[in-house]
């Protein structure tokens, strides 16, 4: 099956019809992804946003294979994807993950070239094992990150190096799409803006696509070329991520902006961006 085009454009991550149903106590069922269909184009960022319950985090998941939905398709680059376990290495490989909180997603036992080089080892094409100490030196700096934190245990790091440390991790192994599951929430603001910066750079550089999943608004102006709302479970609007701000069709996205004005004030002015999506100081 080919990946589907828009306009020029190969569809990356092309989602159909998505449902996740879970079960609580009392056999009590929730639907926490209901039939959601959306795209992630080459080189483009989607923002995934929503209130905390809304489902984005699910959808996440599921696109990683850590979450079987009950229904729907989610293809990558023209490749139906199953479970994790049953994907080819292609998919593994080109699909990585950053998570929320970057001191419980490093193992605190191993040091960070190890973390880095497990990658390797799972696939080792990616980094012949000659050539791992130039790799590992090379991931470090794209983060920047200097080649001695690689003797350096997480506990070592701040937050912000430790979530550079997550990211040099999913470059490793050259993926074509990342995943950023609330990657900046744990951060102090300060923080936020260097990895929403680093991002942006590491995107235009290896030319990845990103599903950018938050729910601050603020994020998305700074990092988003498109943005998808969700709302209980249900995928309310999609919108280049400029008419967020500006022409919001639907209520349940102008609350959230009158929210996030109301609870973040300035915030949105800090975020200003130029054309070029670089970080207007």
């Amino acid at each position: 099956m080919p990946p589907r085009r828009g306009g020029d454009a190969v569809t990356v991550l092309e989602i159909r019809d998505l449902r996740v149903t879970y079960t609580g106590r009392g056999r009590r069922s929730v639907r926490a992804v209901d039939d959601v269909s959306l795209d992630v184009l080459p080189g483009e960022t989607l923002a995934l946003v929503g209130e905390s319950g809304s489902g984005k985090s699910t959808i996440a998941r599921c696109v990683m294979g850590l979450v079987r939905p009950q229904a729907g398709t989610i293809t990558f680059e023209g490749q139906p994807l199953g479970p994790v376990d049953r994907r080819p290495a292609s998919a593994q490989r080109g699909l990585q993950m950053v998570f929320q909180d970057p001191g419980s997603s490093l193992n605190p036992r191993m040091t960070v070239g190890a973390i880095i080089r497990e990658a390797w080892r799972t696939h080792p094409a990616v980094a012949p094992a000659g050539d791992r100490a130039e790799a590992l030196a090379a991931v470090l700096a794209d983060v920047g990150l200097d080649a001695g934190v690689a003797t350096r245990r997480p506990s070592a790091l701040s937050g912000g190096q430790q979530q550079r440390v997550s990211i040099a991790r999913a470059l490793a192994l050259a993926p074509r799409l990342l995943v950023c599951d609330e990657a900046v929430s744990a951060l102090d603001v300060s923080v936020q803006s260097q990895i929403l910066r680093l991002l942006v750079d590491l995107r235009r550089e290896h030319e990845l696509s990103v599903l950018f999943i938050t729910h601050d608004l603020a994020v998305v102006r700074q990092i988003a070329d498109r943005v998808a709302v969700m709302r209980s479970g249900e995928l309310v609007e999609q919108l280049p991520a400029d008419q967020l701000f500006t022409e919001p069709a639907h209520p349940y996205t102008r609350d959230l902006l009158r929210a996030a004005h109301q609870l973040e004030g300035a915030a949105f002015d800090s975020f200003d961006t130029d054309t070029s999506g670089e970080q207007v100081s």
